[in-house]
């Protein structure tokens, strides 16, 4: 089970002492919605009961740490981001969080919105196929396994990592062999502010310096092209990684568009999402990415809990709409997807 490689260290290990922060609740869109609704009432209501223990979306709380069992690489030790605004004072905490007089959005709730305070277990399935797809292979290697190595390799790849959160990916990627590796997240995001850092120094510079020095930090605001980074990097990643990063509808076309942006000629884009918002908002993506240039060259969804006897996955084919599913059913399943440019 690709939880069972997470165990949470003990809180001594959390040097910023940051308060845990409430999990975020999500209003599923295959259900009911508003359509009004503020991005933090969209992940209302009921996550406690559809995501039980035995296969959260998420895990661990904003500042802890977590040790990821690796047979690979070993144990690596990845901070959490913090939860935004570490005020002693929760009067204070709960007051910066509401919308100004004048409008603007205050940058606390914003960070909020992010949820990249947790790890998601869509991060956890990327770093499970890439270390997987490094490890030598055995005599008895069946075909799907060797595809399964080639979906997932990235050795010698150029991988960009979009909506990073704790970076996960990213550290594994670094680890099997990636040329350059470059983690990004929105601007505004507490992941920028020492839990990438921690887990880049922690879990490479002090094992393998060499592997660290492939490894670079940086803000993207999806959609905006004329940052820094993006002109120095248009069109440098053969891989792209983005995991769970589509609950907000409202930003697939500036996603799509960061794709296309930084995507080499002749790379690979890798969509992993879960169902926290239903499956309608990742069907949109994919009607999106369509829309702006890609071809989905791979895509079926994939069991979180359950492996065969032979210990390979469970897959079964992608369906945007599964009759009679209920979302009880959606937590143990996750989309996984290959994207490419039209005509490549």
């Amino acid at each position: 089970m690709l939880n069972s490689r997470l165990r949470p260290l003990p809180r001594h290990y959390n040097p910023t002492n940051t308060p845990s922060a409430p999990a975020p609740e999500f209003q599923n869109q295959d259900t009911t919605s508003e359509p009004d609704e503020e991005p933090e009432d969209i992940f209302g209501a009921f996550l406690p009961h559809i995501f039980p223990d035995d296969t959260p979306p998420f895990h661990g709380d904003p500042g802890q740490h977590l040790l990821y069992s690796s047979p690979r690489y070993g144990d690596l030790n990845i901070m959490v981001p913090s939860y935004p605004s570490s005020s002693q004072n929760r009067s204070e905490e709960i007051a910066a969080g509401q919308a100004k007089p004048d409008g603007t959005v205050n940058k606390v709730n914003e960070q909020r919105q992010l949820f990249a305070h947790f790890l998601w277990s869509a991060a956890m399935v990327v770093a499970e196929g890439v270390e997987e797809a490094d490890t030598p292979a055995g005599e008895t290697e069946t075909e799907a396994q060797k595809a399964n190595r080639d979906l997932w390799s990235v050795k010698g790849e150029s991988v960009l990592e979009l909506g990073a959160g704790a970076g996960l990916p990213s550290i594994v990627c670094a680890l099997a062999d990636a040329s350059v590796v470059a983690t990004t997240d929105h601007p505004s995001s507490p992941a920028l502010q020492g839990a990438i850092t921690f887990n880049i120094e922690h879990n490479l510079a002090k094992r393998t310096p060499g592997v660290a020095g492939k490894v670079s930090m940086h803000p993207h605001e999806w959609g905006v092209l004329d940052d820094s980074f993006s002109v120095a990097n248009k069109g440098a990643f053969t891989r792209i990684v983005a995991a769970d990063c589509y609950w907000m509808r409202g930003q697939h076309e500036n996603l799509a568009r960061t794709m296309q942006w930084f995507l080499a000629p002749g790379g690979k884009v890798w969509v992993v999402a879960g169902f926290h918002t239903g499956r309608a908002i990742v069907a949109g993506f994919f009607e999106t990415v369509l829309e702006h240039g890609f071809v989905i060259e791979k895509i079926y969804e994939r069991d979180l809990v359950a492996k065969s006897d032979d210990g390979s996955e469970i897959r079964r084919e992608w369906a945007p709409v599964r009759e009679g599913e209920g979302v009880e059913n959606q937590k143990r399943w996750c989309v996984i997807a290959v994207l490419k440019r039209q005509g490549e």
